[in-house]
């Protein structure tokens, strides 16, 4: 059983022609009515449920006014940035419909970020106040022992302790509503902070334009609709999360099941209890993969859904096949980034192709250019350029990193991708760490960690260029072996060599022969963000501190 139509036209446009309209309608204006539109439409349907409540659009809507007026009552004014260090709950979806009523600007914070990446965002955006929950607090406690000029940010608990904590309690910062203000379309309503890969994390300042018009254009193109019931367990602090899902699902009426974190058994009883779509990254499919494979009744919920969506990551093409096999979908991969929203996805009509990330979504137009500026020949490497109704109006107070972001009105990524000649994309890694030169060559790191995905043991992997003599840089693996591979139970020293031999005569099987990898890392787990992101800059710097031993071919 496969959901898509393979004969229909290979557009996600084709799919989108109501979604193409509701944007161009956010973006004309009125951008922040479009997304209260359905609370009047649809005051008792469901648009919440969380830890076995479920919450009309009516008290969602109330209950946001009215906290609100809280925020107003306080002092907080137009354009002040609210932060936001908790998990995922109602109380922070109805804090960031009341930020957007009192025309505050929210600013969700990585509730896994430590003591010195939070000053950093607390002091970079001026926020005046934090939505902050009980496992959280030690952290802005530690902020303000060692920034005691960040005390001054106005502590709301979600719940908890209000003493200990020295915060206002949620419930009670609540006031009649005085000034309904919203946002006008170009004001910046949402900001959230980079990954900070190359140097300190910085602003993405989006409208609500930019917002309500991207996300209604691929909600809508992905046929999100008031019968839908969407699984939603990821962090409510990036793009994924919180714009696709929490602002996706609103503009589409379509019920929001919110979980407080993932696991495989809460997502298929989730699934079991009504859930159409649900929406992961890949070491969330991994986990269920494991998960299903070890309890295959558990399939059968899955399979009765619509739909499964994965971004924020490359999904293997290995799990692609595994969880079409189990669950008879084949999963919808997208490509988007902070500064763009999403901006490509596979159809949901039409071909969903492994390893590609499709077509542009209706409201934008994507490039791939090469060295000089000009469109890249098909299937040849390219920097990946956008234009559209999402993308940021800037960086927060970094103008210089702003004009350098953009060539004309295009906003270059950063991210390498391939156009096939019919255009769908395939991103090939970001431009610093996933391209390597070697021996005069321009390598994807992607296309070999594809390759060795398929060795039956390798469990993960992730490829780095590292310095080399001869070749400039070589290609390396970091490989977490499979539990149940022979070499998993040996000594690292032991095995290396020979599992190095294996794997390079494995790739040159089925690559070019300068893409085999000449050098091999062994480790429990890779580095990734709370997102499943690798992070091989970290990878890089622990071989180059000498924390990790390369065995080298």
């Amino acid at each position: 059983m496969t959901r898509e139509s393979p004969d229909s036209k290979p557009s996600i446009e084709s799919a989108a022609e109501s979604a193409a309209e509701s944007a161009n309608n956010a973006a004309a204006g009125g951008a922040f009515a479009r997304l209260m539109r359905v609370f009047a439409e649809r005051p008792d349907a469901t648009a919440l449920s969380f830890d076995g409540r479920s919450y009309s659009y009516a008290t969602l809507d109330r209950r946001a006014r009215a906290h609100a007026g809280g925020l107003q009552d306080l002092g907080l004014q137009p354009g002040d940035r609210v932060a936001v260090l908790a998990a995922p709950s109602f109380r922070v979806v109805v804090a960031l419909l009341a930020h957007y009523w009192a025309g505050l600007v929210h600013v969700p914070i990585n509730t896994r970020y430590r003591a010195a990446e939070v000053a950093h965002i607390l002091r970079d955006s001026g926020a005046r106040a934090v939505l902050v929950d009980s496992d959280s607090v030690p952290v802005l406690d530690e902020v303000v022992a060692a920034e005691p000029a960040l005390a001054s940010v106005q502590r709301i608990l979600v719940a908890g302790d209000v003493v200990a904590a020295q915060a206002l309690d949620f419930d009670w910062v609540s006031e009649p509503l005085q000034h309904e203000r919203g946002h006008g379309d170009d004001e910046v309503a949402l900001m959230i902070y980079t990954s900070g890969t190359t140097g300190p994390s910085k602003g993405v300042a989006l409208s609500m334009r930019a917002v309500v018009a991207a996300m209604d254009a691929l909600t809508g193109a992905w046929g999100f609709s008031a019968s839908d019931v969407l699984v939603l367990a990821l962090p409510l602090f990036h793009v994924h999360g919180l714009c696709i899902g929490v602002h996706g699902g609103l503009l589409q009426g379509t019920a929001i099941e919110l979980l407080p974190r993932f696991s495989p058994a809460a997502v298929v009883s989730a699934m079991q209890g009504g859930g159409t779509i649900f929406m992961g990254v890949p070491t969330m499919y991994r986990k269920l993969l494991e998960h299903l494979e070890e309890s295959p009744r558990d399939a059968e919920p899955l399979r009765r859904a619509r739909l499964f969506t994965a971004g924020s990551a490359a999904l293997p093409a290995a799990d692609f096949a595994r969880f079409e096999a189990l669950t008879g979908h084949r999963i919808l991969e997208r490509y988007g980034m902070s500064e763009t929203l999403i901006t490509l996805s596979n159809p949901l009509e039409g071909e969903r192709r492994p390893g590609s990330v499709g077509l542009p979504v209706p409201g934008f137009e994507v490039r791939v250019v090469d060295e000089d500026g000009e469109d890249a020949e098909p299937d040849t490497p390219g920097e990946i350029w956008v234009r559209g109704v999402g993308l940021m109006n800037g960086y927060w107070n970094q103008p210089e990193a702003t004009a350098q972001a953009f060539r004309d009105g295009w906003f270059a990524t950063g991210d390498v991708a391939a156009r096939a000649p019919d255009g769908y994309l395939r991103i090939l890694g970001r431009r610093s760490v996933d391209i390597i030169k070697s021996g005069g060559f321009k390598i994807s790191a992607r296309e070999i960690e594809d390759v060795l995905m398929e060795h039956p043991a390798v469990a993960e992997v992730a490829v780095i260029g590292v310095p080399d003599d001869t070749w400039g840089q070589a290609i390396a693996a970091a490989v977490v072996l499979d539990a149940r591979a022979p070499a998993a139970s040996a000594p690292a020293p032991e095995i290396l060599p020979e599992l190095l031999a294996e794997l390079a005569a494995w790739t040159g099987e089925r690559l070019a022969d300068f893409k085999k990898p000449r050098a091999l890392v062994a480790v429990s787990e890779l580095p990734r963000n709370a997102l499943g992101k690798l992070q091989k800059a970290q990878l890089a710097q622990a071989i180059e501190r000498g924390e990790l031993t390369l065995c080298r071919g």
